[in-house]
């Protein structure tokens, strides 16, 4: 089968040039309205535009989520903005719903159709029913393990694509279909506005005792009844493609344009070494590690091979070993960069660098030096410029990080 396609996640212009920086075949976004992110900038007209310019130019391609399970007072703007995405050479819409689907076909007859995970797909039936329907592409509900995925590929036409999620966040509902942010905070996950109570610490109150408060604790820090690990399915690569995946989804549009760069990067990689090495592939150390260096919850496999213990139960937050110290904006010479600080670092401190499409390499910051050409022993301000002397080059486009002292 052809290579794989790497999709990344892009909730903003920063995240989008990250994404195609490092790797990604293709980024999927929202424009303003109709996301499944509220959370995240996302782009507007103007922007959408210039997202396809920046991708087709590189050869890439830009998937539009349009996933909200509408309410009829949405549906007036629908057409216009359908007719807008195929006027500006967007190339799939990621549909959940059948009434929107049919909205595309009218609108936006030559943009492709693929459906969401929202959608829940878990058998060929459903997926022929839907290629039929137009669609070239079904994005598997989550919770499909890898052997019926094989099996829905080969009771599919070849043409129809599948795509699957192999890393990110894990929703507790079934293909993130929920209601219970809206019931207890009244914002609707199914229109992007998920308030993440899965994610929040509980406690009991018995009812005739006004005050009195009862612990029930898995474990010291409290209980977390709905908590789902981070998926991570890096060393499993070749068992997606010979289930006929095609297109490796990387979840995280409400996360940093670090996040982005650093999981499009290790899977680019581990599928370029994959169909480079064949039976003699192995995963090689670093890009595992790679995903260590991110913000995450715990990881897991999610659904793929049966049943794994998909929640944690002793924390509700993220493990993080490692912060995005700056990204460098612009290489001037074997020794100094120009670079844009995200987090505090200091002179002497060693810097871990990840150059677009490479592998990750230290080196020391020797001096710094700010936009008013004083010498400074740190950077502490959000987004400053900065001109930095470091032992070893540091390409345009890295990102620079720092291991936290633990």
């Amino acid at each position: 089968m052809n290579k794989p396609e790497i999709l990344s996640p892009a909730g903003d212009f920063e995240c989008l040039q990250s994404a195609l920086d490092f790797g990604a075949d293709a980024v999927f976004l929202a424009g303003k309205m109709f996301g499944m992110r509220s959370s995240s900038k996302n782009f507007d007209r103007d922007d959408l535009k210039k997202a396809c310019d920046l991708a087709h130019s590189m050869g890439k391609k830009i998937h539009v989520t349009c996933n909200i399970l509408p309410k009829n007072s949405e549906l007036e703007a629908l057409p216009s903005f359908l007719e807008f995405a195929q006027d500006i050479g967007v190339d799939a819409l990621i549909i959940a719903d059948p009434g929107v689907l049919e909205m595309a076909k009218r609108y936006a007859p030559k943009v492709a159709i693929h459906i969401s995970t929202q959608a829940g797909v878990t058998n060929y039936a459903t997926a022929n029913a839907l290629y039929n329907l137009g669609a070239s592409r079904v994005v598997m509900a989550r919770e499909v393990p890898l052997s019926d995925i094989a099996e829905i590929r080969a009771k599919t036409p070849k043409e129809l694509e599948i795509e699957c999620f192999v890393h990110g966040a894990m929703c507790v509902s079934f293909s993130g279909r929920c209601l219970i942010s809206s019931y207890l905070t009244g914002r609707d996950a199914n229109h992007g506005d998920c308030a993440q109570p899965c994610r929040w610490k509980y406690h009991l109150y018995e009812e005739k005792r006004e005050g009195q408060f009862f612990p029930v604790e898995e474990f010291d820090g409290g209980t977390y009844l709905y908590n789902s690990r981070d998926m991570c399915m890096i060393e499993h690569i070749p068992e997606l493609v010979a289930a006929g995946v095609s297109s490796f989804k990387i979840e995280g549009r409400a996360k940093t344009t670090y996040y982005t760069a650093v999981t499009t990067n290790a899977y680019r990689h581990a599928v370029d070494d994959f169909y480079a090495e064949g039976e003699n592939f192995k995963l090689k150390p670093w890009i595992k590690e790679e995903l260590e260096k991110i913000s995450h919850r715990e990881y897991s496999t999610g659904f793929y091979f049966g049943y794994e213990p998909g929640q944690t139960t002793d924390n509700g937050g993220y493990i993080r070993h490692y912060d995005a110290a700056a990204f460098c904006e612009e290489s001037i010479d074997d020794t100094t960069s120009v670079i844009s600080q995200r987090n505090k670092f200091c002179v002497g401190d060693t810097l871990d660098i990840l150059p677009p499409g490479g592998v990750p390499y230290n080196v020391k910051c020797i001096s710094l030096t700010n936009e008013d050409g004083e010498q400074v022993e740190s950077a502490p301000h959000p987004k400053q410029i900065l001109t930095m002397k470091s032992d070893l080059p540091v390409p345009a486009g890295s990102v620079l990080r720092r291991k936290r002292e633990q």
